[in-house]
């Protein structure tokens, strides 16, 4: 289900996020598809990074902060067994965030995110465990739970501002790859 895990410095390059971003907005918009975030970690840095773009209002349909467990749980929907088997910092949890997000927020994609920024460990994961996945394409009549995923281990270091920013980069990438492969497939088919 994960990715082999990538390693990174921490550096999170606001350049980078900016180009990803944009290209995230201009890809969802030419296929008029949507998208929605359930961050951890980043509280809200990857919407408020899509959300920078002119146009964004067409494609980004919303973003949650289900920074705390109880949120994961109670308002994203997240089942209890996974948190209680997997832990929140896990390829399963980060993969339930998304694919709940995309019923919440009736989009298209979903991109969530969970990990450790710092200072001290969590649920027995070092500082800069991170994961990340994006979610999609669905459509309407879509089970949810059979939407294609990709998800990403990341091990980063730095502080927990470079540790955020490099997660926001990450999600943008992993998101902006699957949107190509998807547009790729597409063309080809």
């Amino acid at each position: 289900m994960t990715d082999e895990p990538t390693r990174s410095t921490g550096s999170g390059y606001a350049g980078d996020q900016l180009s990803l971003a944009t290209d995230v907005v201009s890809l969802l918009a030419r296929r008029h598809e949507t998208l929605a975030t359930a961050e951890s970690l980043t509280g809200g840095l990857i919407v408020s990074a899509l959300t920078r773009i002119p146009g964004a209002s067409d494609v980004v349909r919303g973003g949650l902060a289900a920074y705390a467990t109880g949120v994961k749980r109670d308002v994203l929907g997240v089942d209890p067994g996974i948190i209680a088997t997997y832990g929140v910092v896990s390829a399963e949890t980060v993969t339930a965030m998304a694919r709940r997000a995309l019923a919440l927020f009736d989009c298209t994609w979903a991109v969530a995110t969970s990990g450790v920024a710092g200072p001290d460990r969590q649920d027995g994961r070092a500082v800069g465990t991170v994961f990340v996945a994006a979610v999609g394409p669905a459509v309407r009549s879509s089970a949810y739970d059979d939407v294609p995923v990709a998800v990403g281990q990341l091990a980063l270091s730095g502080d927990r501002d470079e540790i955020r920013a490099a997660t926001v980069t990450a999600s943008l990438r992993l998101l902006h790859d699957r949107l190509d492969s998807d547009s790729a497939q597409e063309s080809s088919a």
